[in-house]
């Protein structure tokens, strides 16, 4: 257990320094924006500099936006995932301010791509493990445990503002080239975990019960238990079908891996669900 939460929170700090890369190579001095409170910070630390006159570094606004969403994060979703969401804040603020900013390229596009690419295997790898780059998945995380709420409409607007502002505030450029980094981060986060808010699981065990309610135990989701029978040895056995969201994936294969490590799990893309998401709604 011991060597799992260290593999865990070494992963989250890796996933920071590869944050803190993209912005401080590629990113900030072309003036091409990352995406929810990160992007948010850096535009401030932009528009604080070039329109106030005071320099406040990118890494002490990511620290103080996310102050209170970490807050609101202890009391309504949970002390394990918002601990992990604050590591992340925290090494990626530190490695922020004792990483040089500088220069690699002056190809605008090049940084829009290399900055993609970078950042979303730090979110990437994050998400992995079953932790968070904090901001807008706490936000996300919140609004997924009260409704079924659509989560991706608020990464829009957020987002969306961002762009609009580099663009007004700024070269128009710079929008479209802060929507090529969008667009290649999230091609990267989806070819190493997943960017689906939502995915379907269907578990074929012999321990439907142990499994339910070890689930139940960890996840707020109802869970649907149809009869299965093995083709090849004609097995009595039980499928366990529920959906969950992407944050939720990691506890999800560690609570199989515990309970019954023989269990055959199929996890696939959910584009819309109608009806209850939630256990305490009403049961599935």
């Amino acid at each position: 257990m011991f060597f799992i939460e260290a593999r865990r929170i070494a992963v989250v700090i890796l996933g920071s320094l590869f944050g803190a890369v993209a912005l401080n190579f590629f990113m900030i001095h072309a003036n091409i924006y990352a995406s929810g409170v990160t992007g948010a910070a850096q535009l401030l630390a932009s528009i604080f500099k070039d329109y106030v006159g005071i320099h406040i570094t990118t890494g002490i606004l990511v620290l103080l936006l996310n102050i209170p969403i970490a807050i609101l994060g202890w009391f309504k979703v949970g002390k394990g995932f918002t601990i992990y969401s604050s590591i992340s804040v925290l090494f990626l603020t530190l490695f922020l301010e004792i990483i040089p900013t500088m220069e690699l390229s002056h190809d605008i596009i090049l940084n829009a791509v290399f900055g993609g690419v970078v950042s979303g295997i730090g979110i990437g790898i994050t998400l992995k493990v079953g932790a968070s780059t904090g901001g807008m998945d706490i936000i996300a995380m919140l609004l997924s445990r009260m409704k079924d709420r659509p989560i991706g409409t608020y990464f829009l607007l957020l987002n969306g503002l961002i762009i609009l502002l580099a663009g007004v505030l700024y070269k128009p450029e710079n929008a479209l080239y802060t929507l090529v980094t969008l667009y290649v981060s999230t091609r990267v986060i989806d070819a190493i975990h997943t960017r689906h808010e939502k995915v379907t699981a269907m578990i074929i065990t012999h321990r439907a019960e142990e499994l339910k309610s070890a689930i139940h135990e960890k996840l707020i989701r109802g869970i649907t238990i149809l009869p299965a029978k093995g083709a090849y040895t004609n097995e009595d056995k039980n499928m366990l079908y529920l959906v969950i969201t992407r944050y939720e994936l990691y506890d999800l294969e560690r609570i199989i891996s515990e309970v019954d490590p023989n269990a055959f799990t199929n996890v696939v893309q959910t584009t819309g669900i109608f009806g209850f998401f939630r256990k305490d709604d009403k049961a599935i």
